[in-house]
């Protein structure tokens, strides 16, 4: 517990920079370091790592995406231009580990492709949560949207722990976390409600922007929803390899997908909110 506390404290001064530079390319930079350790955690939780074939172009990838939205986002909203780059790699990544299949069969017939094309599919799911943090926060607004992300992610984290801890009899999903209770679930998404709605309230009194509470109260409840879904996908897939962690990154929390689970499943939500 001692390890946990200290590497939360290291992660909120670590944070405060992070938030202040939010504006500039130190955050899609930041988000494409994230994309590459989440998908090396991945591929080494599925044993494909080694497969230099298929994890290489995922991480070029990890790296080219943030950036690639961070670049054309907004020619996006304002001329209606998208940044194919960053529409079409994912695509042609996909036509790339097609046709590593076709020559691995070839020379092989026994390659695991379900192991491998599963690497490639979370792996695409890692890197485009990652670009959707950037996308958020490049939208209008977006220096204060994009703390909707971490809002969505911990506040259902924390409250359905306490939630479960006081009220939780009813067990959520036992085989894939028995510790997650429906109690805690109902509460987590009670609590996250009232942040969206309570942090959307004080921009409208206090920023130029004007936010539709009963929007951010419908975003609230999907973002809970989809929370716990990032957490418990990321646990099934721990569970299925037989590992207890990801990674190491941040001591006595695992890796970036132990940490960060939640937070990619809400990213998707919010961007597709903001579209």
């Amino acid at each position: 517990m001692k390890q946990r506390i200290i590497t939360a404290i290291v992660l909120a001064i670590i944070a405060i920079p992070v938030c202040i530079f939010s504006g500039s390319v130190l955050f899609p930079i930041l988000w494409a370091f994230l994309g590459v350790v989440g998908v090396w955690e991945l591929l080494g939780c599925m044993g494909t790592r080694n497969r230099l074939a298929i994890s290489i172009p995922l991480y070029i990838l990890a790296v080219a995406s943030p950036l690639a939205v961070w670049r054309g986002y907004n020619s996006f909203i304002v001329n209606f231009q998208p940044n194919y780059s960053a529409i079409l790699l994912p695509l042609l990544l996909v036509l790339y580990i097609l046709a590593v299949w076709v020559f691995s069969y070839q020379k092989d017939q026994e390659v695991d492709m379900n192991r491998i094309i599963a690497s490639a599919l979370v792996s695409l799911y890692i890197i485009g949560a990652c670009s959707s943090v950037v996308m958020v926060r490049e939208a209008r607004g977006g220096e204060y949207y994009w703390y909707f992300v971490f809002i969505g992610a911990w506040v259902t984290d924390i409250f359905a722990y306490f939630t479960g801890m006081l009220f939780g009899k009813h067990k959520l999903i036992p085989a894939v976390s028995p510790k997650k209770t429906v109690e805690g679930a109902i509460g987590g998404t009670v609590f996250c409600v009232i942040f969206f709605v309570g942090f959307g309230t004080l921009l409208n009194r206090f920023t130029q922007y004007e936010v539709s509470l009963l929007m951010l109260a419908a975003a609230g409840l999907i973002s809970a929803f989809v929370s716990m879904i990032g957490d418990l996908s990321m646990s099934v897939i721990k569970r299925t390899y037989g590992i207890k962690d990801y990674g190491k990154l941040f001591p006595g929390h695992g890796g970036v997908l132990d940490r960060f689970d939640s937070i990619l499943a809400v990213a998707i939500v919010l961007a597709l909110f903001l579209a």
